[in-house]
């Protein structure tokens, strides 16, 4: 018999990391300090979803009613249990919905869409309204960003296009997942202000 998951396990480690970690070593050999002072900087300001979500859990501890579950692993539990049945893409998908919610949010204005992989991961946070709720207020300045799905779908290169503009706003992307619904987005519409 398995022993149970791990409540808290550690992060994965994120490509993006990696990278700036290896290119901050190549700066140092290079005696380009400056190079290297920028990659210490973008690494600490590189986001990771698991790190949003559990430092929302614990500025509002009623969003985790359960004890000693965070906020990241009561969002990952809930996607298994309705629709993604294994742990490690219920996870990539959930770190994906977080990534370009909060690039939403961050960067309005931007026409962005995401396909039917990624969208498992936005649905979940926005119907734990709470949790919506909370992810609005430290990433959108405290307004509700609305969600306006449209009902036909896009097949125009929206889905890569907004995983370029997630990578851009700093977040590691997981193209397996963007490239699988690349030509078929489900949309969003401004037909309400500030909606995505």
């Amino acid at each position: 018999m398995r022993p149970p998951p791990d409540q808290n396990p550690a992060p994965a480690e994120c490509t993006r990391c990696d990278e700036l970690r290896d290119e901050e070593r190549r700066a140092e050999a290079a005696l380009d300090t400056s190079r290297a002072t920028d990659c210490r900087v973008l690494l600490r300001r590189h986001p990771h979803p698991r790190e949003i979500l559990d430092r929302i859990g614990e500025a509002h501890p009623a969003l985790t009613p359960d004890p000693g579950v965070g906020l990241w692993e009561r969002e990952v539990r809930l996607l298994q249990r309705d629709s993604v049945r294994v742990r490690s893409l219920a996870e990539r998908i959930l770190g994906q919905g977080i990534a370009y919610l909060v690039t939403a949010m961050e960067k309005p204005g931007n026409d962005m869409g995401p396909g039917f992989e990624v969208d498992q991961g936005v649905h979940q946070v926005i119907l734990d309204t709470p949790v919506y709720f909370a992810l609005c207020a430290a990433y959108n300045g405290g307004r509700y960003k609305h969600h306006a799905p449209l009902i036909q779908r896009r097949r125009d290169g929206i889905v890569l296009r907004t995983a370029d503009l997630i990578a851009a706003n700093g977040f590691a992307v997981d193209w397996e997942l963007w490239e699988v619904d690349a030509s078929d987005c489900g949309p969003c519409d401004d037909k309400v202000p500030d909606s995505h």
